[in-house]
């Protein structure tokens, strides 16, 4: 079925719904949601989003998204597509950049305004050891002491891990909730759901919809998606060459250990038949044992892996029925 909303995985859609003057309304009702009820937003001025070093030497910093409130608290919000290296130190350099702009020359006292950098993410951070880290959404840091208390309580990083965001319409609770499902889903929605009936979503519906662009913004959102489309392709072909890499791998170092761990359980075996069958006949069977065991070890591990049954009994030998017993 031909989309009917454009994709905000897109640095184009992105920007559109929640990047432009006319879309203030959604950024104002999002960011809203991600923050505490003293902290709220009533008011956002657009910055430029190109911030440059001190010289014309030094690197410079070009945001998604940058914006200020009527307090003069810095947001950047950054839209990821997919995993890159030293993401976290990425997202961490560029929230120098509105601390350093508010020097001020003369006297300065230093008292700093608030800076929230904000990442929407197609993807997982997979150095998370224990739930419930691993499957949460929203993950907020702060600069904390050395017993957890916040140190510095005007520096937030928050990131939106949006494949852990499983919810279903009926278990939505949350505003942030609503946003989450909308960005999510939004290139699947052929009308707008009854929850979303409300001013603000009404309007990013109404942005979002791509008969409503002119030729320029279509053009603009076509190339906009290629690049998407490809990106995804790589990585995913990168994640597929190095799970077939690993599949292959652990098969080998399987095999292996299952080959040795079979043997030493089969010679123990026939060591021990050997005081009475003598120890010839001992070994033997031993052997026959390993490699036995070995077959049942790569068969474990093929249905872990999630391999047929067909194969696994063209990888072992073994039976269907000695597979299902594993």
């Amino acid at each position: 079925m031909k989309a009917k909303y454009l994709n905000p995985f897109t640095d184009f859609g992105f920007k559109k719904i929640f990047g432009e003057e006319a879309s203030k309304p959604q950024l104002i009702d999002f960011l809203n949601s991600l923050l505490p009820e003293r902290d709220q937003i009533v008011e956002l001025t657009f910055k430029n989003n190109e911030q440059l070093g001190f010289t014309p030497y030094d690197r410079k910093a070009i945001y998604d998204i940058y914006c200020e409130n009527q307090n003069g608290e810095k947001f950047i919000v950054e839209l990821q597509k997919a995993k890159q290296n030293y993401f976290r130190e990425r997202t961490i350099y560029y929230s120098t950049f509105p601390i350093r702009e508010q020097a001020e020359k003369g006297i300065w006292n230093y008292n700093l305004k608030a800076v929230y950098c904000i990442g929407v993410l197609d993807f997982t951070f997979d150095d998370y050891e224990s739930e419930p880290e691993k499957s949460e959404v929203v993950h907020t840091i702060n600069l904390k002491n050395q017993h957890g208390k916040v140190f510095y309580d005007k520096l937030t990083y928050i990131y939106l891990e949006m494949p852990n965001f499983k919810k279903e319409e009926h278990e939505l609770a949350t505003r942030l909730d609503k946003w989450l499902y909308f960005i999510k889903n939004l290139e699947d929605f052929q009308n707008i759901p009854e929850l979303f009936k409300d001013e603000v979503f009404t309007h990013a519906f109404q942005v979002a919809e791509l008969a409503k662009m002119d030729r320029e913004d279509w053009e603009r959102y076509e190339y906009s998606l290629k690049v998407f489309r490809d990106n995804k392709a790589t990585y995913d072909y990168a994640v597929e060459t190095a799970h077939e890499e690993g599949l292959l791998k652990g098969m080998q170092e399987g095999l292996k250990e299952g080959l040795k761990e079979g043997m030493e359980k089969g010679i123990q075996e026939g060591m021990e038949k050997g005081i009475q069958e003598g120890m010839e006949k001992g070994i033997q069977e031993g052997i026959l044992e390993g490699k036995k065991e070995e077959q049942r070890h790569i068969a474990r591990q093929a249905k872990i892996m999630g391999l047929g049954i067909e194969n696994i009994k063209m990888l072992t030998g073994l039976s269907e029925e000695e597979i299902n017993n594993l």
